[in-house]
């Protein structure tokens, strides 16, 4: 573990993990906290940040950073759909700025960071209706599914996995993949990790995570497989990509997610990081184990848009037989 992120676990210690110790969800105080602490990176050179709204009825509402001249729907390679976390009731793409950033310059990828409704004003399924929508705007915008990787993190990675769950019932076209930070997967806290890691973890105590799905949930079941994906059969999904610390309270809801998936025949990495707190790569440029994420993250986007590419050509050639 390097200094810097050593630093940063003291400071999660301090500042953040004691409002989890609270018997309540304070709404207001987090996003109120989060929104004075965010800092926010500039825009890389050679590279814009546009912001879109949502309105003409399109269902693209979120930040896209793109690189300057290039629209991020015409002739991309690869593109991702990010989904920010923050438990589905905090957090913004603004403060999420960090880790598109590197991702979209590590990966030479267009991001559409998009910004869901959050709870309590909008429950469950308000996010996953968002994320799936902007997909197939994207798509009906000309973008090929194979060039798109689904993104995020903490409450957005499970977002994300939730969202290729729904696109695959639904029989839209898959992505080339998902990618997941510190996913979140689980809303009925059932993961060992909740208890064997509370107290260990510098951002999380266990019980906090039951407190916080109820904020997102309402009166829905925690195991609805669209609200908690580890619950959700994971067969024929694209492949996966993810990355846990190990004294993560939520580290099981990657651990099953991966060993659900590979006993599905889906194609699922998980590198679990030393002591590595929720969400490292968020750090980024400051802590070096967040550049290496964000490296291996964009490694992951430019081999499965590849291979998405590939395939999608073989399926070309052998219609035209």
């Amino acid at each position: 573990m390097s200094w810097q992120s050593a630093l940063a676990c003291w400071f999660l210690r301090r500042r953040f993990r004691p409002q989890t110790l609270k018997p309540h969800i304070d709404v207001s105080h987090a996003r109120a906290l989060t929104e004075k602490r965010v800092w926010s990176p500039e825009v890389p050179r050679g590279w814009r940040l546009r912001e879109l709204d949502g309105a003409g009825g399109k269902s693209l509402r979120g930040e896209w950073l793109e690189r300057t001249g290039g629209e991020p729907a015409s002739g991309t390679p690869a593109l991702v759909l990010y989904c920010h976390g923050g438990g589905y009731y905090f957090c913004s793409p603004r403060t999420h700025r960090s880790i598109v950033f590197g991702l979209a310059t590590r990966a030479n990828a267009p991001v559409f960071s998009l910004d869901y409704r959050l709870a309590p004003e909008h429950r469950f399924p308000a996010a996953l209706d968002d994320a799936t929508a902007a997909y197939r705007q994207l798509i009906a915008e000309g973008v090929p599914p194979l060039s798109i990787v689904i993104a995020g993190d903490s409450a957005g990675g499970g977002l994300a996995l939730s969202t290729l769950v729904a696109l695959r019932d639904a029989g839209d076209p898959l992505p080339a993949g998902g990618l997941l930070f510190s996913p979140w997967t689980d809303l009925a806290a059932s993961g060992a990790s909740i208890v064997d890691n509370d107290g260990a973890d510098p951002m999380f105590s266990g019980p906090a995570i039951a407190r916080a799905a109820k904020v997102y949930l309402g009166d829905m079941p925690a195991t609805h497989p669209y609200a908690s994906p580890v619950y959700a059969d994971l067969r024929g999904l694209p492949p996966l990509f993810m990355m846990a610390g190990s004294t993560e309270v939520l580290l099981d809801d990657s651990r099953r997610v991966a060993a659900h998936a590979r006993a599905a025949g889906v194609d699922c990495e998980l590198e679990v990081w030393s002591k590595m707190p929720h969400v490292w790569p968020i750090f980024a440029p400051f802590i070096p184990e967040a550049n290496r994420a964000l490296d291996r993250a964009a490694e992951f986007v430019r081999h499965a848009t590849s291979r998405g590419a590939h395939a999608a050509q073989a399926s070309s050639v052998t219609s035209m037989v």
